[in-house]
C-alpha cells in the first residue's frame, strides 16, 4: 500500500500538477492540506474522473484538509480535531481505506513567534497528542500524515541558525512533536534514513529548491501495527520541479497493510 501526504497549496489553481502527480505515482491513499477552498468548490468530479474518491474538510480562502483513495471512496471516520468546539479552522480530516485509520493533518504555522498565533499552534498540539494517545490506545492500524509545520531536528534544515526564533523550529514545537514520537508513533521517513539531509518544502525564492535550501516538514507518523510492514519512505521531488507548482514536495511511503497481508500493491 502506497500513502502520501502533499501540500498542494491551492487544490484548484495546482489541481493539473496534483492530477499529474497522482497518474505518475499512483498512491494509494493521499492526504492533501492547504485546500483553499470551500466544501463548494473542492474537485471532487475531476478527482474521480482520475480514479480518486474522496473526502475533504474545506475553508474559503484558508487552510482545508482531505484524503484520497485510489480505486475507492474514503470512510469517514471524523472532521475536525476535538478539544475545542469553537475551533473553526479546517484543519484536521480521518478516514478508513482498506482498513488502515488515516488522520489528515494540518498544524497551524504559529508565526509570528511569540504571540497569538503562536499561542494558538500550541494548543492545538497539545490537542493532537492527546488524541494521538487515544488512537495509540484503539490498536488499529493507523498513520498521521499531513504538514506538521515542525522542524525536528537540526538534520532537517538547511541552516538551521537561520530558524532558530521561527514557530516552526521553536523549543515548544520540537518538544511537542517528540513527544508524540515518545507515544509510540514511528516518523516513517525518519526512521528509513536515520542521517540523511531530506527536505519536503523550499521557498519559492532565492533559488531554494535548486540549491537544496529547505526544511522537512512533512511527515507520515505510524502506529506499531503499520511500522511493522514499513518498506520505503521518499521525497517525490518531481513535481516540486514543475511550472506553477506548490512549494511542497509530495513524501510518500510503501508498506505492507497489515489488514490485508503482504502485496505488491
Amino acid at each position: 500500500m502506497r500513502i502520501a501526504t502533499y501540500n498542494v497549496n491551492g487544490i484548484n489553481a495546482r489541481l493539473n500538477i496534483l492530477l499529474r502527480w497522482l497518474k505518475e505515482d499512483k498512491p494509494d491513499a493521499v492526504c492533501v492540506q492547504e485546500l483553499k477552498c470551500a466544501d463548494s468548490a473542492f474537485p471532487s468530479r475531476e478527482l474521480e474522473k482520475a480514479g480518486y474518491g474522496a473526502v475533504w474538510q474545506g475553508q474559503k480562502s484558508w487552510n482545508g484538509v482531505a484524503i484520497l483513495a485510489r480505486g475507492q471512496q474514503p470512510h469517514v471516520t471524523r472532521r475536525g480535531l476535538p478539544g475545542d468546539p469553537k475551533d473553526s479552522q479546517s484543519r484536521y480530516v480521518e478516514a478508513a481505506v482498506s482498513g488502515v485509520l488515516i488522520g489528515c493533518l494540518y498544524v497551524p504555522n504559529g508565526n509570528p513567534a511569540p504571540g497569538p498565533k503562536f499561542n494558538y499552534k500550541i494548543r492545538w498540539f497539545n490537542r493532537l497528542k492527546n488524541y494521538a494517545s487515544e488512537l495509540l490506545e484503539l490498536d488499529v492500524p493507523t498513520v498521521l500524515v499531513g504538514d506538521f509545520n515542525v522542524i525536528p531536528t537540526v538534520l532537517d534544515v538547511y541552516k538551521p541558525e537561520r530558524w532558530m526564533d521561527d514557530a516552526l523550529f521553536r523549543p515548544e514545537v520540537r518538544k511537542a512533536y517528540a513527544d508524540l514520537i515518545t507515544q509510540g508513533w514511528t516518523d516513517a521517513v525518519r526512521h528509513l534514513h536515520p542521517d540523511e539531509r531530506i527536505y519536503t518544502f523550499w521557498k519559492y525564492w532565492r533559488n531554494s529548491f535548486a540549491r537544496d535550501a529547505g526544511l522537512r516538514i512533512d511527515h507520515l507518523l505510524l502506529s506499531p501495527a503499520m511500522a511493522r510492514g514499513l518498506k520505503t519512505a521518499s521525497v517525490r521531488r518531481g513535481p516540486r520541479s514543475w511550472e506553477h507548482t506548490s512549494d511542497h514536495a509530495p513524501v510518500m511511503i510503501e508498506i505492507d497493510n497489515p489488514m490485508e497481508g503482504n502485496s505488491d500493491d
